[in-house]
């Protein structure tokens, strides 16, 4: 395992190098891309590695994909695309907690529960990325009702669909890659990312803390907006969005066990 990990070092580093330098990853960002490259390789191996470099790189494609056109949404969410620290935790930190227990206690349940977190993960990235190009304005999960573009909470039709669609990908890449189970894995990750992605959508309509910038009269997740400080509005003040992908992931990840419970176990 030794080897391993020097191996998962040296490849994470390289990631994160090339990642920094083209602009998807902040200086902090980097650091914990090594980090939590070097564990979920070292302890979970080349498949596992696979499925969090599938993440990356499409969420890093996605993030660039008709960006002009994303600038008005972008100015509402709290961090823009290149990640730092909080949100490589938040989207890998419970996969390399899972890729530990994994390497230092063997259980079939370990794969479906990253499986989980890696599709969450993947599936909200892709939804915030595409769903907010969506011509039909979202709506709040909770309540149905009409919000604009970029509103914690709010989703489309199309943003859920490609939710959907990044989890089964997610899924069919662990399930070619371990050559068995294939259609059971992809369904598990669809479905696993789907979930997880929806938890992401009603902990921001509900819980997330939300600001309100006077001087543009808009809801931000930001806590200081055009060059001013902004006023909390609703949502627990420790719950920003990081705090909302972590914890979405680990629902994702739960509901791929019980998926994997179902049609494998």
């Amino acid at each position: 395992m030794i080897n391993q990990i020097i191996l998962a070092f040296l490849l994470s580093g390289l990631v994160a190098a090339l990642a920094y330098w083209r602009g998807s990853l902040a200086p902090s960002g980097a650091a914990g891309a090594l980090v939590v490259g070097t564990i979920i390789f070292g302890f979970g191996g080349w498949s596992w590695g696979v499925l969090l470099a599938l993440f990356f790189i499409s969420s890093s494609l996605l993030s660039h994909y008709k960006e002009r056109e994303k600038q008005a949404v972008a100015e509402k969410f709290d961090k823009g695309h290149r990640r730092d620290l909080g949100q490589v935790l938040a989207n890998g930190g419970a996969g390399a907690i899972i890729a530990v227990f994994h390497g230092f206690f063997p259980s079939p349940l370990w794969l479906p529960l990253f499986l989980g977190t890696m599709a969450t993960v993947t599936a909200d990235t892709w939804a915030t990325e595409l769903g907010t190009l969506s011509q039909r304005q979202p709506r709040l999960i909770t309540t149905g009702q009409v919000v604009p573009v970029g509103t914690s909470g709010g989703i489309s039709p199309f943003g859920t669909a490609v939710s959907f669609i990044g989890g089964l990908l997610i899924g069919l890449a662990a399930g070619l890659m371990s050559q068995n189970n294939i259609v059971a894995l992809s369904i598990i990750g669809g479905i696993g990312g789907l979930a997880g992605s929806l938890c992401d959508s009603f902990l921001g309509a509900t819980v997330q803390q939300i600001f309100h910038c006077a001087v543009c009269d808009k809801e931000t997740e930001k806590s200081f907006h055009c060059g001013q400080p902004t006023r909390p509005l609703r949502g627990w003040g420790w719950m920003n969005n990081d705090m909302v992908n972590f914890l979405s992931s680990i629902f994702g990840g739960g509901t791929a066990v019980l998926v994997y419970s179902l049609l494998v176990a």
